[in-house]
């Protein structure tokens, strides 16, 4: 395409590469390009409108907000607020291993070793709730 229009846009070039064509494939070449040209225009002017009627339409709902009383501004949240994390969950079970160390989990996600043993042992699962959140 570059060669193309390396061609187009330099006259000497333009009319060495249309020497050979008859006057009325000169002419075909012509009405072609004059339709292209006439659709651009036209898709230019629909896309002017367009943009004058949403203009217009920001215009008339400023004039409403400021009728009512309320600024621009007031639309906007100026304060990015990020999603904080969720706190970490409560430990909602604890067992204390062989070596004296305290071992919880949240009921949620995978159940530790511990656990899994001793309630394939026989214990049941409420034997290790934690008091407070009976």
């Amino acid at each position: 395409m570059s060669d193309l229009l390396r061609i187009l846009t330099h006259s000497r070039r333009l009319k060495s590469a249309v020497k050979e064509l008859s006057n009325e494939q000169l002419e075909e070449f012509r009405n072609k390009l004059q339709s292209i040209i006439e659709e651009r225009l036209s898709e230019e002017e629909a896309e002017k409108q367009i943009n004058a009627e949403k203009t217009a339409k920001i215009q008339q709902y400023k004039e409403m907000l400021e009728a009512d009383g309320i600024g621009p501004e007031e639309l906007i949240d100026f304060s990015p607020e990020r999603p904080s994390k969720r706190p970490p969950r409560a430990p909602k079970y604890e067992i204390w291993n062989s070596q004296g160390k305290h071992i919880t989990w949240t009921g949620q996600g995978r159940m530790p070793t511990i656990f899994k043993e001793r309630i394939e042992a026989g214990e049941p699962l409420e034997t290790f709730l934690i008091e407070s959140n009976i």
